[in-house]
């Protein structure tokens, strides 16, 4: 079992106590909350009996359509027939709620405060927008009508029209000046909109308008005369605001769903200063908030109703949690009492989780017992897994001295878990330091090797030269020591060129491109600079994505061919080819020349090895090395060997797609 599964399995041990308490608080919440439903119920009842038995009991309004303002807790400001100042959350002029749609192209919103009853209506218009012409008061023009019942129940109409945007007044049917009648007209896009202001006709009494358009074969449209108008009783929710709770809601609703009431009782949220409080009851308080909100997820799903008022809505449910749009979730009863009215009742739900998540300190004193054995078992679990990995550090420093030599191969662990993996990963990693300490160690014999050589050419070109008097002499040592100088400066360049290539590493970003599209382009530009070979590209034209650096594997390209061309007869062949693998793609390099010798092997890749005879000059065995460089960086592999069916070597690159 790894150890991974092992620690798993030790820590769903001390699962066992958060889980009994979760349980007791999930338990205790929901006999909670059936309690506080029958509560609910109950009151509810009391709600609807004072609603029907008061001195002055709320009649059911007559069926029919509806016109329902919202309540403003102040009257508009300014009226400029935009309505940015209407209270609320935005929302265009075609929601749902207080602002309601026709089937035509007219939407409103309505409101009232103390005084006055104001509008906002919006008229999409087929053509242009026709204003009233005074000179031609009979000439077809865009207006709307207004309709309402005045105290004493008269009815009463209004003309609303505009000769231009801005202000304007009503007009009364004989054309004369209704300043009863107050707001603004503004073209919008596609039609015109109108914010108005008339006197508040009582809630229940008939208040409408028709919305007549120039053109004389459209039908007016809106709320005609026969619409009700509905608001909120402000005294009804005075009546009910002694009756509730704190964190209790009631709406009174219409037969349509109509709010009549809504009333508030807000529950204290005042809490401690977080500077007076101890850390301990700081960390109680953080425990107690989360347990909370597990709790609360826990529950039941609510009932999601799309906007913050249950207007309009379908039956309600008589009890159940329920959520008004992004508000949170509350308990709710519902019931229809004797004179029609429905009454929602809500009740939040954060005493219910502060009583019920409280509990949670009584769990964990019980558990005190079973938390003490966890703690021993997990100690000596603990203990274990310490002595193991001392081992571990021991057979480490066993293999590896103060100075970085290796001393011995490190005795690995044949453990299945990621402490045995750990172990034998330590060993590799000591086997490959050990490798790459020889490798530096065979580095620096091959490279005083090829120094020696130059180096005793220019020692022994400046001795003869201090004794040579013939200047015809003197210029021949000259010569010879300026080519062994050349040679040294090759040989720096060359390592130079390897050391910048794998410290750009750190600064290439890899990136997508096509490697079949990068060679077929690569041969042909090959071709036309190798004119005494052929060189040719057999592999697909494009559809081989890979990521990486082109740039890179340009240059290493260039390498592979240089090589071919030294090693290829004049008029010979140098094939490059691309192979699709399961891992990935194959990148070869085919030239036709003498085969590789057999012991070279990997060798070849190192530095200061070459196979060129008498090393011609300008190669120094750096080149293979920065084909491997880039192989690796390229997460690659690279080999090369003869075919023996042909005289031909190759070079082949396997690389990841």
């Amino acid at each position: 079992m790894s150890l991974q599964r092992q620690l798993l399995l030790a820590g769903l041990l001390t699962l066992l106590v958060p889980w009994a308490g979760i349980q007791f608080v999930l338990e205790l919440d929901e006999a909670l909350r059936e309690q506080a439903l029958a509560q609910l119920h109950a009151q509810n009842q009391r709600l609807a009996r004072q609603l029907y038995d008061s001195e002055q009991p709320w009649p059911l309004a007559s069926p029919g359509p509806v016109l329902y303002a919202e309540t403003l807790p102040r009257p508009l400001q300014q009226l400029d027939g935009y309505g940015d100042d209407w209270p609320g959350r935005p929302r265009a002029l075609d929601d749902a709620g207080s602002l309601l749609p026709l089937d035509g192209p007219v939407a409103w919103r309505a409101a009232v405060d103390a005084e006055h009853l104001y509008l906002l209506i919006r008229v999409a218009t087929e053509g242009e927008v026709q204003p009233f012409k005074e000179w031609q008061p009979t000439h077809p023009h865009d207006h709307i009508r207004l309709y309402w019942q005045r105290a004493d129940g008269m009815p009463t109409q209004s003309l609303v029209r505009s000769a231009a945007r801005g202000e304007l007044n009503g007009a009364l049917p004989d054309g004369s000046l209704d300043h009863r009648v107050r707001g603004a007209w503004e073209l919008v896009e596609g039609g015109y909109q109108v914010e108005l202001r008339l006197p508040r006709p009582m809630s229940g009494s008939h208040a409408g308008f028709t919305v007549h358009s120039a053109q004389p074969d459209r039908e007016p449209l809106g709320p005609g005369p026969d619409t009700r108008l509905q608001y909120r009783n402000l005294a009804l929710e005075a009546q009910l605001a002694p009756l509730l709770h704190p964190g209790q809601h009631v709406w009174v609703l219409e037969a349509g769903g109509w709010p009549l009431a809504q009333v508030s009782n807000p529950r204290d949220t005042t809490t401690a200063d977080f500077d007076s409080l101890s850390s301990l009851q700081v960390v109680e308080q953080i425990v107690l908030n989360g347990l909370r909100g597990l709790v609360s997820h826990m529950q039941p799903s609510a009932l999601r109703l799309p906007e913050p008022r249950p207007a309009a809505l379908p039956a309600l449910p008589s009890e159940g949690l329920l959520r008004l749009g992004e508000q949170p979730a509350t308990l709710a009863v519902s019931l229809t009492s004797v004179s029609g009215h429905t009454l929602l009742l809500q009740q939040s739900l954060d005493d219910l989780l502060a009583l019920s998540s409280n509990t949670l300190g009584r769990v964990i004193a019980r558990s005190t017992l079973l938390i003490v054995g966890l703690l021993l078992v997990l100690l000596g679990y603990a203990s274990w897994l310490s002595w193991r990995i001392t081992r571990l550090q021991r057979a480490v420093s066993a293999s590896v001295d103060p100075d970085g030599r290796i001393l011995q191969p490190m005795a690995t662990s044949g453990a299945g878990d990621e402490l045995g993996q750990l172990s034998r990963h330590f060993g590799q990693l000591v086997a490959r330091v050990e490798g790459y300490t020889h490798y530096l160690e065979s580095f620096s014999r091959r490279l005083s090797h090829e120094l020696k050589t130059p180096i005793a050419v220019v020692r022994s070109s400046l001795d003869n030269l201090s004794h040579e008097p013939d200047v015809a002499q003197q210029g021949q040592y000259l010569t010879r020591a300026q080519q062994a100088v050349d040679r040294l400066s090759q040989i720096l360049q060359g390592m130079s060129e390897a050391a910048r290539l794998e410290q750009s590493f750190d600064q290439v970003e890899a990136e997508p491109f096509d490697l079949a599209e990068m060679l077929t382009h690569a041969a042909g530009a090959y071709q036309s600079l190798c004119l005494d070979h052929r060189v040719k590209y057999d592999g697909p034209a494009q559809g081989c994505p890979i990521q990486g650096s082109p740039e890179l594997l340009a240059q290493l390209l260039d390498k592979l061919v240089d090589n071919a061309r030294d090693f290829c007869p004049p008029g010979g062949l140098i094939r490059l080819g691309l192979q699709r693998t399961p891992q990935g793609y194959c990148l070869s390099v085919f030239n036709e020349g003498p085969p590789l010798p057999a012991a070279m092997g990997q060798d070849l890749f190192e530095p200061f090895v070459s196979i060129r005879a008498e090393h011609k000059e300008g190669h120094l065995g750096q080149g293979l090395q920065i084909v491997q460089l880039i192989t690796r960086f390229h997460r690659g592999q690279v080999s090369a060997r003869n075919l023996p069916e042909a005289n031909e070597v190759v070079f082949e690159i396997q690389l990841p797609a």
